[in-house]
C-alpha cells in the first residue's frame, strides 16, 4: 500500500510542477503533462514498468471526455455534420492509410504490415487534440469543428480497423507474441460467433445504450436525486459512463464511442448540466494522467539506438499527414487560418495508435522489434503536437489576422459627420444604433472587416480601417467633428487614439469605452472627457434584479443602485490620484488599498440608510419572492 502512496505523489507533484510552469510559459497543459512524464519517467526513472498499465486506466478519461461532448451535441447537429464526419473523415482516414502503407511497403515491410502501419498513422490524438482546442477557445471555429467532425469519424474508424488486423495475420510471425489476444485476455460476448451472430449482438448492444439511455436513465437520475446526497449521484454517474464502456468493449466496440453515443442521447436531459458537473474532474485528472504516462513510456535505449529513424519517421508522418490534411481542407472550403488549424491540429498520430499496435502484435501482423520504433514514432509526433499548435497561434493566426485586416487597404472615406465612432463591436454597435435611431448623422472605422460588414447589413455606414490611424481620422472630418467615441478593443490603441486627438484636436469631445478601472484612469490620464467601463451598468442593472430576488422592494434596488453611484462618484478622483503613483512604478500603493477600503465602509453606510417607502400610487404592485 505504501509503494502505491508514493507512486502517486510522483505522478501528482509532477503535474503540479511541470502544467504551471508549462502554462506561464504559453506551451500549454498537455506538453506540460507530457514534459513531467519524461521527467519522473526516463530521466530520473522515479516511475517504471507500472506506467503502461496506469496508461489503460487513464485512457477512460478519453471515454468521459466523449460523453461529455456527447451532451454538447443533439441528435440534429450530428445529423447536420454527416457530411464533413463521412466525407471528410472519411478521405482522411482513406488517403493517409493509404500513404502509410505505401510508405511502409517501400521500405521492405509485407503488405500485410505496412496496411496495419497505414492504419495505426491514419489515426490522430483524440485526447490531445480536443483538450488543447477546448483550452484555447477554438472549439467552435470553423477548423475545429471539422477537426472534431474528423477525430469523431477517426474514433468510428477504430471498430472495423479492429475487426480488419486479426485477418492480416502473417504466418511466419505465428506464436512470437508475447501475450495473448485481446479476446483472451478478458470477457468477450462474441467471441467465436458466426458474422451473423456478431451482428446481432452488436447492435443489440448498441440499441441498448440508445433505448436505455432515452427511457431509464431519466427514472434513475430522477430516484437518486430523491436521496439528496450529492455523492450518490456522482456514484451513479461514473457507473453509467463506466457501465457503457464495459458494455461496449465486451462486444469488441470502441468505450469512447459508445460513450459518444450515450452522451448524444442524454444532450437534452434535464440532468445534463449536473453530469457534465459531476464527470469534469475525473475527465480532466484521468487525461492529465494519460498524457504523463505517455511521456514516461518513452523507452529512451530504443530511442537513443534508433534515434535518426524515429526522428525521421515521426518527422515524415507528420509532414504527410499534413499535406494529406491541407489538400482536403482546400477540397471542403476550409479556409485561411481555420484550414491551417485543421491541418495543424490533424497531423500527429493519437493514442488509438498505440491500441492498434499493440493488437496488431498480438494478432500475429507486426514483429515486436519494429513494433517498439513504431510506438516511439506514435509517442513523439504526440509529444509535437502542442508545438504545432504554438505554431499555429504565433506563426499562422497572427500572419492571417495582419492579411486580412492590416494588408488590406483602408476604404476610401467619402463622407464627414459631427460624430466618428471607432468600433463597432458588441458595444460599439448599440451606441451606433441608438444615435441612428435619433437621426445624429456618424461616421464609422473598424479594422474588423466582419464588423464592418455586420454594420452594413443594418444599413449604418461604415468604412473599414485603422481608427487609431492619424490620416483616416483626417480623412473622417476629425477637425470639424464635435464627437469621438472610441470603442476599439485594443487597450494600448484606444490610449493612444485619446492622446493624439486631445493634442491636436483640443476641442473634439472624447467617450470612450474602458474595459476595467485601471483602463478607465489610463483614458482619463489621456484626456478623455468621459469613460464609461463596459460591464459598469449592466453589473448594476443584475445587481438591482439580484436584491429584488432576495426580497428587497424595486425601488429600494433602485436607491441602492443609485447609492453604489453616487458613492463611487465621491471617491473616483481621490483613487485616480492615487493610482498615478500605481502607475508611476510603486508596486502597491497603501494609500489607495486605504482609499479603497474607505470606499467599501462608506458603500455598507450608505446601504443601511433609511429611506421613505413609496406611495402607492408611485410604483408598480410587487409582491416579494416566496409570497405569490
Amino acid at each position: 500500500m505504501t509503494a502505491y502512496f508514493i507512486q502517486a505523489f510522483i505522478y501528482l507533484l509532477a503535474a503540479v510542477i511541470a502544467v504551471p510552469l508549462a502554462k506561464r510559459c504559453g506551451l500549454g497543459s498537455v506538453l506540460g503533462y507530457l514534459i513531467a512524464g519524461v521527467v519522473i519517467g526516463p530521466v530520473t526513472g522515479l516511475v517504471g514498468q507500472e506506467t503502461s498499465t496506469i496508461q489503460h486506466f487513464a485512457e477512460f478519461g478519453v471515454v468521459m471526455m466523449l460523453f461529455l461532448i456527447g451532451m454538447e451535441i443533439d441528435p440534429k447537429t450530428l445529423w447536420a455534420m454527416r457530411v464533413r464526419l463521412l466525407g471528410l473523415g472519411g478521405l482522411q482516414v482513406t488517403l493517409t492509410a493509404a500513404a502509410g502503407m505505401a510508405g511502409a511497403w517501400w521500405l521492405g515491410l509485407q503488405w500485410q504490415t505496412a496496411l496495419a502501419v497505414g492504419l495505426i498513422f491514419a489515426l490522430s490524438s483524440t485526447a490531445i487534440v480536443l483538450q488543447t482546442l477546448d483550452e484555447k477557445g477554438l472549439s467552435k471555429t470553423e477548423g475545429g469543428r471539422n477537426t472534431f467532425s474528423v477525430l469523431l469519424f477517426q474514433d468510428i474508424a477504430v471498430i472495423p480497423m479492429l475487426a480488419l488486423i486479426p485477418l492480416l495475420a502473417l504466418p511466419g510471425l505465428k506464436g512470437n507474441s508475447s501475450s495473448g489476444s485481446i479476446q483472451d485476455a478478458g470477457l468477450s460476448l462474441v467471441a467465436g460467433l458466426p458474422g451473423w451472430a456478431h451482428a446481432l449482438v452488436v447492435v443489440g448492444a448498441v440499441a441498448a445504450v440508445i433505448v436505455g439511455g432515452y427511457y431509464l436513465s431519466r427514472p434513475l437520475f430522477r430516484y437518486v436525486v430523491k436521496s439528496g446526497l450529492r455523492e450518490v449521484f456522482t456514484a451513479t454517474a461514473l457507473m453509467l459512463v463506466i457501465g457503457i464502456a464495459a458494455l461496449m468493449s465486451v462486444v469488441n466496440l470502441s468505450p469512447a464511442l459508445g460513450a459518444f453515443l450515450a452522451g448524444v442521447v442524454l444532450a437534452n436531459s434535464e440532468f445534463r448540466h449536473e453530469l457534465e458537473a459531476n464527470i469534469e474532474p475525473f475527465k480532466g485528472l484521468l487525461l492529465g494522467l494519460f498524457f504523463i504516462t505517455v511521456g514516461a513510456g518513452i523507452n529512451f535505449e530504443v530511442l537513443l539506438a534508433e534515434w535518426g529513424t524515429i526522428v525521421s519517421l515521426g518527422a515524415a508522418v507528420i509532414a504527410v499527414k499534413a499535406l494529406i490534411l491541407f489538400a482536403l481542407a482546400k477540397m471542403f472550403g476550409i479556409h485561411s487560418s481555420n484550414g491551417w488549424l485543421f491541418t495543424l491540429g490533424l497531423a500527429q498520430a493519437g493514442e488509438f495508435g498505440f491500441v492498434l499496435l499493440t493488437y496488431s502484435v498480438q494478432s500475429d501482423v507486426i514483429p515486436l522489434e519494429i513494433s517498439q520504433i513504431l510506438s516511439l514514432v506514435v509517442a513523439l509526433s504526440m509529444f509535437l503536437t502542442p508545438l504545432l499548435f504554438i505554431i499555429y497561434d504565433r506563426i499562422v493566426l497572427p500572419r492571417y489576422q495582419r492579411t486580412k485586416n492590416d494588408d488590406r487597404d483602408a476604404d476610401t472615406i467619402d463622407e464627414q459627420a459631427p460624430v466618428i465612432v471607432a468600433g463597432v463591436g458588441r458595444f460599439g454597435q448599440i451606441v451606433c444604433r441608438l444615435l441612428r435611431a435619433n437621426s445624429v448623422p456618424i461616421v464609422v472605422l473598424d479594422h474588423e472587416f466582419e464588423q464592418i460588414e455586420n454594420v452594413r447589413r443594418i444599413n449604418i455606414k461604415s468604412f473599414f480601417g485603422d481608427a487609431s490611424r492619424p490620416d483616416l481620422l483626417e480623412k473622417a472630418g476629425i477637425e470639424q467633428a464635435r464627437l469621438l467615441i472610441v470603442a476599439i478593443d485594443d487597450r494600448d490603441r484606444a490610449v493612444a487614439m485619446v492622446k493624439h486627438v486631445k493634442k491636436f484636436f483640443p476641442g473634439v469631445w472624447v467617450l470612450a469605452r474602458a474595459f476595467d478601472r485601471g483602463h478607465r484612469y489610463q483614458l482619463l490620464e489621456a484626456g478623455a472627457d468621459n469613460v464609461m467601463s463596459e460591464t459598469y451598468h449592466s453589473a448594476l442593472e443584475l445587481g438591482g434584479y439580484a436584491l429584488t430576488a432576495m426580497g428587497v422592494h424595486p425601488m429600494r434596488a433602485k436607491q441602492m443602485t443609485w447609492a453604489f453611484v453616487e458613492n463611487e462618484r465621491a471617491h473616483d478622483a481621490e483613487l485616480f490620484e492615487a493610482w498615478k503613483e500605481i502607475e508611476e512604478g510603486i508596486n502597491f500603493s497603501p494609500r489607495y488599498g486605504e482609499l479603497f477600503m474607505k470606499l467599501e465602509e462608506a458603500l455598507s453606510t450608505s446601504m443601511q440608510g433609511d429611506w421613505e417607502a413609496p406611495k402607492p400610487e408611485d410604483v408598480p404592485v410587487w409582491t416579494p419572492p416566496g409570497e405569490d
